[in-house]
């Protein structure tokens, strides 16, 4: 099973969790995962991402291209699935149009063109003001968890060498 990372994986675990500074094995374990494609994200998180200006856009620049996925061909048809499924759920308008010009469109589309599990922190919720990337998972039956669901499934380890 491959991962596709939604840009909040990333923000949160760098303003919390797994800071660059004390928790650099967080992140040499996506590079590690990506290296063997089974974590990756999209080249529109990585704008996302660069648009922070900081030691996380720093991070971002320093990945393979391999690392943050290009568009490609197989997403064209899932461009129009997805789309069409925004725009017949009952969604505001300002809704649909916000959710078809941001990362979060592309991410499902690429997640549904390649049978991809995306993982975000956001949460599914009954609302018609703001597609949210879970709910567009549920209605178009693409797998989703948040991070820490990937990493208890890929058993993660991060455990502290002797100190020295």
């Amino acid at each position: 099973m491959a991962y596709l990372l939604d840009a909040n994986v990333f923000i949160q675990a760098k303003n919390l969790h797994y800071g660059l500074d004390f928790c650099p094995a967080f992140w040499a374990w996506l590079v590690a995962n990506n290296q063997v494609e089974n974590v990756f994200s999209i080249e529109k998180v990585a704008d996302e991402i660069h648009a922070g200006n900081d030691e996380l856009s720093s991070w971002v620049k320093e990945r393979d291209p391999g690392f943050f996925l290009k568009p490609d061909q197989a997403m064209l048809p899932a461009l129009g699935k997805v789309s069409t499924w925004a725009a017949t759920q009952g969604y505001d308008q300002a809704a649909v149009s916000t959710f078809l010009q941001v990362a979060d469109y592309y991410l499902v589309v690429h997640a549904l063109a390649h049978d991809h599990t995306i993982v975000t922190h956001e949460v599914a919720a009954s609302t018609t003001k703001r597609i949210k990337i879970p709910n567009a998972c549920i209605g178009l039956g693409i797998k989703c968890m948040t991070p820490f669901e990937m990493l208890r499934r890929e058993r993660a380890r991060f455990v502290l060498g002797e100190a020295s």
